[in-house]
């Protein structure tokens, strides 16, 4: 698949080939799903607690002896049914983490990016050099090179240029600057458009192809 290599002022420089095993690979909307549902619930802290009848405040004695009140039998005041009891069945902490095989969820990133080249929403750009960390230079950009779209930024590297990249994108709310070892599929589908400098595709053949 053959995309236009674009400016930061939109205007198209060259052609570049896309890699077929990266870009036009079968699209499996179950392993998408299944990956990113994993994704979200990794993503839980899982500390949510109450409490249960033996760690509520008060009970100890007897509310009422056991017969002759013409009431219901209770043996304490931290039972459920009480206000300020115990809850029953109720959450308590605990580790919402899924696995998935490797190359499943490389499968399912490769499925991510089809789907997105298929519907030309890849932009791939020259080079992303911006002068300084400026806000207004990375807004500039991005308008010319996806509009209104969202966007997220793949980085090829943790470099000097990545630091001005990511600090310049920090105050713009619809865009995401990401390095290309750390794509998921939350942020593939949760953005509509995906830029690409062009050292960005070898480094995420190098991970995910």
């Amino acid at each position: 698949m053959k995309v236009d290599v674009l400016d930061l002022k939109g205007n198209k420089i060259r052609e570049v080939e896309l890699p077929a095993n990266l870009f036009e690979a079968p699209v499996n909307v179950d392993l998408m799903h299944q990956a990113y549902v994993r994704q979200m619930a990794n993503a839980r802290l899982g500390t949510h607690d109450t409490k249960v009848r033996s760690e509520v405040r008060g009970g100890g004695k007897k509310p009422w002896k056991q017969k002759g009140t013409g009431r219901a039998r209770q043996g304490s005041r931290r039972a459920a049914q009480w206000v300020g009891g115990g809850r029953i069945h109720t959450p308590h902490p605990r580790s919402y983490e899924q696995r998935m095989p490797k190359k499943m969820r490389q499968a399912a990133l490769r499925s991510a990016l089809s789907v997105k080249a298929a519907e030309a929403s890849i932009v791939v750009v020259d080079e992303l050099n911006l002068a300084e960390p400026k806000t207004r230079l990375m807004a500039d950009a991005l308008g010319k090179l996806v509009g209104g779209s969202t966007a997220l930024v793949l980085m090829p590297v943790k470099d000097q240029n990545y630091d001005t990249v990511m600090r310049s994108a920090s105050n713009i709310g619809n865009a995401k600057v990401l390095l290309a070892s750390y794509l998921n599929v939350r942020d593939v589908l949760n953005f509509e458009k995906v830029v690409l400098p062009v050292k960005t595709i070898d480094a995420l053949v190098a991970h995910f192809g």
